[in-house]
């Protein structure tokens, strides 16, 4: 794959890139645990692929996961055919992918780059997906573009983020609840006191006008429900919230015009 020049890291993503670096130890304890795994599972309740449904067949398709962080992800989809492509702006985190490709005999591409900004040629793919990386991380107006340019025509781009609601709830630290604390009209850009990350989230109807700006029609938006008694694995989701509102959602859109 040949790349282009002048690719360029916006001051958002080098800041979270060094947020990540000191969260690599954690993520690298994490991954072969990930890495092994034999079903494709979605989000912090990891909800079955097979439950989920929104993928589809990938054998035979060139994907390329944008803000792969240790490309577990990825390695769920080479197993099942798939050519994939790892896209992360951390160093630290491509390096656990590496360490696991070396670990689990399985490999594929990892290109160290924002997803706003990747160094690879127009029309190269036939599936994009983000699973919490560029989904949240990268500024949507900057990486769906993007993920249009690197799809071919009937493409498909599949990304998970945290659900509206769950950022409508949220105080100012992220800690949810059953009341409206924000507001919902102009949600682009989130940067958290604790430890000064900047995140992205979008209202629905600026979704949906930023992936038809850029050539996609939407095919599915899924509500993920945790599962009956499971015990929130982040200290901000209180027990039981998520299985009264979705606390994350999956989007799925195929590109038709170049």
């Amino acid at each position: 794959m040949s790349e282009p020049p002048g690719s360029s890291v916006s001051q958002h993503a080098r800041h979270n890139r060094a947020l990540w670096t000191t969260y690599a130890a954690e993520y690298a304890e994490k991954a072969p645990r990930q890495w092994a795994a034999e079903e494709i599972t979605w989000g912090i309740w990891n909800i079955p692929e097979s439950r989920v449904g929104v993928l589809g067949e990938v054998a035979g398709l060139d994907a390329i996961e944008l803000g792969c962080g240790t490309a577990y992800f990825s390695s769920w989809l080479a197993r099942r055919g798939a050519r994939p492509v790892g896209v992360d702006v951390t160093p630290a985190q491509l390096s656990t992918a590496r360490a696991m490709q070396r670990r689990f005999g399985i490999e594929f591409p990892l290109v160290e780059a924002s997803a706003e900004d990747v160094p690879l040629r127009d029309g190269l793919f036939d599936l994009a997906l983000s699973e919490y990386g560029a989904s949240i991380w990268c500024d949507p107006y900057r990486w769906i573009p993007e993920a249009s340019r690197l799809l071919r025509t009937e493409g498909r781009l599949i990304f998970l983020c945290n659900s509206s609601i769950m950022m409508l709830t949220g105080d100012e630290l992220g800690r949810v609840g059953d009341r409206l604390r924000r507001d919902y009209f102009g949600m682009h850009r989130f940067e958290w006191p604790d430890d000064h990350s900047v995140e992205f989230h979008l209202g629905y109807g600026d979704w949906l006008r930023v992936l038809r700006a850029n050539g996609f029609v939407l095919e599915e938006l899924i509500e993920l429900q945790a599962p009956p008694g499971a015990v929130p694995p982040l200290e901000y989701i209180p027990p039981g919230w998520a299985e009264r509102w979705p606390s994350e959602e999956i989007w799925g859109a195929r590109k038709t015009a170049p």
